[in-house]
């Protein structure tokens, strides 16, 4: 039996006076030899008794418990609290304490997410301020008279559009993952043969990879190899990790699609004999703006929300993504889709 509400502790208290009560009671009866019969006696201690819990239960009543409870209101914000809730104090104690574990865990999400939003515009604005400084250098050298220069005219407004169809790529990306986040992005979910649609990539994606002489192949091991899911969208994430293994593979390397059957759902795999990616860089891989090599992949183009994208995507239809990688064997992203 707990001691902790308001009636128990009473209960308790009258029981540790009651014996050096009633003690010194009989004490004073022996001393001056008074004589009283043993009911009056009895109805005597019976009354103190009751006279020391009613007192006890009062005070803590008024004094402690009260004020326990409106505290214990006021940190639940008026929540649907029981009657047990507010008279057990062991109770309150927990609750109060998996409260204060609820904000500290508050607090340091808020403190992480504060970090995440000064490291995201710290980037967003290193991102934009390269293309933007590219384009104001070559605008003012134009206007200096380069303009007149048919030796460079022509090239400087070739670099500043390229840097402005950079920043374009920067703003669609933001503006992707801004959609799918606050769950704006509309999905049509189809019917579709996923190999045949690897073909068609791997014919759009040919000529980049036989400028790095990478060969592209796919390993079928499924039994079924139509999908049901956004066919433009998936297209997107096709595309995205097959440019990537060509762009960042060993030169005369491979890329391997490669297909598992896996209940349900359909692993697809895409997986190259690249360099690999260190440990360190995978927890973070997929975060917007992360760049293993950075000046490597500015000097690709890429924008360095790609991947954060393909997260984003494989996840709202309900699915995983996953990287492993090994230095110097390379690396292999799978994902899966439901299959149709």
């Amino acid at each position: 039996m707990q001691w902790t509400t308001p009636k128990k502790i009473a209960i308790a208290l009258t029981l540790a006076l009651a014996v050096p009560v009633f003690a010194l009671f009989a004490l004073i009866f022996l001393c001056f030899e008074i004589r009283i019969p043993s009911l009056q006696i009895i109805l005597i201690l019976a009354s103190l008794a009751l006279a020391i819990y009613f007192i006890s239960y009062s005070f803590l009543k008024k004094y402690i418990h009260e004020r326990v409870k409106v505290i214990y209101k006021t940190l639940t914000r008026h929540r649907g609290v029981s009657t047990d809730l507010e008279t057990d104090l062991d109770k309150v104690d927990e609750d109060v304490d998996e409260m204060i574990n609820e904000r500290q865990r508050e607090i340091e999400e808020l403190k992480s997410m504060e970090s995440f939003r000064r490291e995201f515009l710290g980037n967003v604005s290193h991102e934009l301020k390269t293309p933007i400084f590219n384009i104001q250098g070559y605008i003012h050298t134009l206007i200096d008279g380069a303009i007149k220069d048919e030796n460079v005219n022509m090239q400087y407004l070739n670099r500043s559009s390229k840097s402005v169809d950079r920043m374009i790529n920067i703003v669609e990306d933001l503006e992707m993952i801004s959609k799918i986040e606050s769950n704006q992005l509309e999905l049509e979910f189809t019917r579709w043969n996923i190999i045949d649609h690897i073909s068609e990539i791997f014919d759009v994606l040919e000529m980049k990879a036989k400028k790095r002489s990478v060969s592209l192949s796919v390993d079928n091991q499924s039994t079924n190899n139509f999908v049901k899911a956004d066919r433009d969208k998936i297209s997107q994430v096709l595309i995205n990790l097959i440019e990537n293994s060509i762009k960042y593979g060993n030169e005369g390397g491979h890329t391997k699609v490669r297909l598992f059957d896996m209940g349900d759902n359909l692993l697809i795999e895409i997986a190259d004999n690249g360099a690999g990616i260190t440990a360190e860089h995978l927890p973070r891989l997929f975060e917007r703006f992360y760049r293993v090599d950075k000046s490597r992949s500015r000097s690709e183009g890429g924008t360095g929300l790609g991947l954060s994208i393909v997260k984003h995507i494989i996840e709202a239809h309900r699915q995983t993504i996953n990287v492993r990688s090994t230095e110097n064997v390379g690396t292999t992203f799978s994902f899966t889709l439901k299959k149709a």
